[in-house]
């Protein structure tokens, strides 16, 4: 079940591979984000010390957060992957000029998942494509569906 996804990153890159990642979240976090309160549009992932962290992910408290935690709205979350998966991934982004954005979050089991993908930018040429191709594609989608009346 999907809580949140990042459309802006199709519209800006090649998504070439996507990896599952855990999250490290406080208690007030996970709340907000079962009630939807979270917003990924503008995060990143960054590479600091062998570990993935997730940057610029804005998550807003709840009202009824507690007075004794400290809410910070743009912390940086720790992603879990296994130590093979984030050597793969940082000899990609280090040596080929690859990018690791953020494509959703959702629950799995109960728990939340950040799903990643490996990524190369689009050119302005590209994007023009793209909407070009998806402005192509409804127009079909809308001639079938009033030839089907």
């Amino acid at each position: 079940m999907s809580i949140v996804d990042n459309k802006k990153a199709f519209f800006d890159y090649f998504i070439e591979d996507r990896y599952e990642a855990g999250l490290v979240l406080e208690g007030w976090e996970v709340k907000a984000i079962r009630e939807g309160r979270v917003q990924i549009k503008e995060a990143y992932v960054l590479v600091r010390g062998g570990e993935l962290f997730l940057f610029g992910a804005h998550i807003s408290p709840l009202g009824t957060t507690s007075a004794w935690s400290n809410a910070e709205v743009l912390r940086s979350r720790k992603l879990l992957l296994h130590k093979a998966e984030i050597d793969k991934l940082v000899g990609k982004v280090e040596r080929s000029g690859y990018t690791l954005v953020p494509l959703n979050l959702h629950f799995k089991a109960g728990r939340v998942k950040c799903e990643i993908g490996l990524a190369k930018g689009k050119k302005q040429h590209d994007k023009r494509a793209t909407e070009k191709d998806r402005d192509a594609k409804r127009e079909v989608e809308k001639a079938l569906k009033v030839h089907k009346r």
